[in-house]
């Protein structure tokens, strides 16, 4: 096949506060590889951008129908576009943050359709390091949330025990990383600059691995003495959660559940997907907090999965969207140097054995994700 002649760029339609678009520098630097660029008409327009300032006087940049966005051989959304997919034709390059792991109905729909897929979260690089992501943003927006929520019961942030916030996180990869020193800070800078100025004890972050959430009786003493219970694990089995339902009785009242994951609830998938805490909502953009009495708590949640014992839950599927601008100027430089090795040697052409992002470019496509399976 050769290369790729053209890009579509599709809007996001998920919900109304998804406002993340690429930047108009990004949609040039597309033009100046030689391609043609077609934009949804409306695209950016709920970040004050228009058609000129996409455009900027080049030719090779146009605006068309949401179908004609869909109709180019590259089509380039961060989101992954469920209802859309049926609009690509056979041998589409799509790309987007695709979760071949946690999404096997997905995976099923690109082989019916015959979609060429490159998973924006599954390119990375020799070391299994992701090149596409932007863990800083999930783990300090989510817990800017969850602090938001405890200063609403607790002005000040002040403990009514007079003692440090009490934190516990589950994963200490690239989002658990970040997640300490959210957790350390509050948050957000300004408001752990305020809390030190006013004597404030601040917060404790305690993280904690497979061997001891495997343990029952070994996790109880940690969740009763826990204010904010994060969920940044990338699990291997999907199919079981690390905190069952039945385990949050052991929490505070006060609690927050705060799921910084993107696992959905996949029951009747083979094998099946579950969230890390059990019998917890996933939210939006639009609705990220919820209460344990709110009437939309089981709105995201299949039938069967028990939900008796509640918290308050903190949950995003898309925590960088908080700050969409300074987002997507973030994925626009780590795909800079992608793209073009996409447009000089096709999909089909990447190679395991290329230079360096070529090989990571290569570990984002189905083809790759499916022989690794394969192998074992």
């Amino acid at each position: 096949m050769t290369p790729p002649k053209s890009i579509g760029f599709p809007r996001m339609e998920q919900e109304s506060g998804e406002k993340r678009v690429f930047l108009p520098e990004f949609i040039q630097k597309m033009a100046d590889l030689g391609v043609q660029v077609v934009i949804e008409e409306g695209y950016g327009s709920r970040s004050g951008y228009d058609g000129a300032d996409y455009r900027q006087g080049n030719r090779r940049i146009t605006f068309g129908s949401r179908q004609e966005a869909f109709d180019q051989d590259v089509v380039l959304i961060l989101r992954s576009p469920d209802a859309d997919f049926k609009r690509m034709k056979p041998g589409t390059i799509l790309m987007s943050m695709l979760h071949y792991p946690t999404r096997p109905r997905r995976l099923s729909s690109f082989r019916e359709l015959a979609l060429k897929t490159i998973s924006l979260d599954n390119i990375v690089n020799d070391n299994d390091v992701r090149l596409v992501e932007n863990m800083k943003a999930v783990a300090w927006n989510g817990l800017e949330v969850a602090f938001d929520v405890l200063e609403e019961r607790w002005p000040g942030l002040v403990k009514p025990d007079g003692q440090p916030i009490q934190a516990l996180l589950l994963g200490t990869g690239m989002v658990g990383k970040h997640a300490v020193d959210a957790v350390v800070h509050l948050g957000n800078i300004e408001r752990n600059n305020q809390h030190i100025e006013q004597g404030g004890m601040g917060a404790v972050c305690r993280a904690i691995g497979r061997n001891l959430t495997a343990n029952r009786d070994g996790m109880i003493p940690f969740l009763n003495n826990t204010d904010i219970l994060i969920d940044a694990t990338q699990r291997r089995n999907p199919d079981k959660p690390v905190i069952p339902n039945d385990w949050i009785q052991y929490l505070p009242q006060h609690a927050i559940l705060l799921d910084l994951s993107v696992d959905p609830y996949l029951p009747k998938a083979d094998p099946p997907v579950v969230r890390g805490i059990e019998g917890i909502p996933m939210g939006n953009l639009d609705k990220f907090v919820f209460c344990p009495e709110d009437p939309d708590w089981e709105e995201t949640i299949s039938p069967g999965v028990p939900t008796t014992h509640r918290r308050t839950a903190v949950s995003c599927y898309s925590w960088p969207g908080f700050h969409p601008e300074a987002c997507m100027s973030h994925y626009g430089h780590q795909l800079d140097p992608l793209m073009p090795i996409l447009f000089r040697k096709g999909y089909d052409a990447l190679s395991p054995e290329g230079d360096y992002f070529e090989r990571a470019l290569y570990r984002g496509t189905l083809r790759a994700w499916e022989d690794e399976i394969a192998n074992g």
